[in-house]
């Protein structure tokens, strides 16, 4: 069993958001919909691997990661995706992860 937690968009209490970086978002469909159970992977700004977790059934996942260059990936049955964002400082930065075949 996976020991990551349930992943929301609600962040856990005593995550102070002025000295960390989360990135949070959803997986979504091309039409909108969001896709549970995708494995979202975060990768570093050469693409390595860095961490993974199950999207919630809402689609809802969640890193906690530094400031720099990440891409989210999503691999579903639905499809998958990918997406760069690069946090330049502490806070909520929200990336949704649109998938398609």
């Amino acid at each position: 069993m996976c020991g990551a937690p349930v992943q929301t968009q609600t962040l856990p209490a005593g995550v102070n958001v002025e000295t960390e970086t989360v990135i949070t978002g959803r997986v979504l469909s091309a039409d909108g919909q969001p896709v549970g159970g995708a494995f979202v992977r975060l990768l570093d700004g050469t693409d390595e691997f860095t961490a993974e977790v199950v999207a919630s059934a809402t689609g809802d996942f969640r890193f906690f990661a530094a400031p720099g260059d990440w891409k989210v990936r999503a691999l579903s049955s639905s499809g998958n995706g990918d997406v760069r964002l690069s946090p330049s400082g502490a806070g909520v930065h929200n990336v949704d992860v649109t998938v398609a075949k």
